[in-house]
């Protein structure tokens, strides 16, 4: 999706409608849309966002609307989604925080090993816990000052009690991600997401 461009809706069979500097997105809306409405239902939009983004944007775009709410699973099960989107349905979840976060399961699913997103170890939150002992955690922009601080402490204590942590932050996951896959697939061959 262009962030720059504005992005609206009409019917498959709206006739000639266009838009200088926007994209328009032709299709049958899922929930039906008052003609004078200025804002779809949220689920029409997911359908539009399934229709013109890659995979990865769309499910960050479909786990941010299940992580604030807007959306709930069976709702969605019981809408006649079409294309991508019929994926997405089956991928989302509501316990990613961020974009970041919802990149890594689909990346490392091929691993054949379990992971768990945003769960408790000693009473903080770790984003990803692959197998028992390897926690990935994701740094976002907010991660700096106290922030930062609480997290290093964290990840100390998690070390002293034998896991392994491996920190990465947006540039990484965007930009260099086969490095950090390397470093995870060296931490699992080693057995490092193993219990000792």
């Amino acid at each position: 999706m262009e962030a720059s461009k504005v992005h609206a809706a009409c019917g498959a069979h709206a006739g000639m409608v266009a838009a200088v500097g926007a994209v328009v997105h032709r299709f049958a809306p899922l929930v039906p849309r008052d003609p004078d409405a200025l804002a779809d239902p949220i689920e029409n939009v997911l359908q539009a966002v399934a229709l013109c983004q890659p995979y990865e944007a769309a499910l960050a775009v479909w786990d941010s609307a299940m992580n604030k709410s807007l959306v709930d699973r069976k709702k969605l099960e019981r809408l006649a989604f079409r294309g991508q989107a019929r994926e997405l349905v089956k991928a989302v979840v509501p316990f990613h925080d961020s974009g970041l976060e919802t990149f890594i399961y689909p990346r490392l699913r091929w691993l054949k090993v379990p992971i768990h997103a945003q769960s408790w170890l000693y009473g903080h939150r770790v984003d990803f816990l692959i197998g028992q002992r390897l926690v990935l955690q994701i740094d976002g922009g907010h991660h700096i000052g106290a922030q930062r601080a609480a997290d290093l402490a964290h990840d100390a204590e998690l070390m002293l009690r034998g896991y392994f942590v491996i920190r990465v932050g947006y540039d990484e996951i965007i930009n260099h991600w086969p490095e950090v896959q390397d470093r995870i697939l060296a931490a699992v061959a080693q057995g490092l997401h193993l219990a000792a």
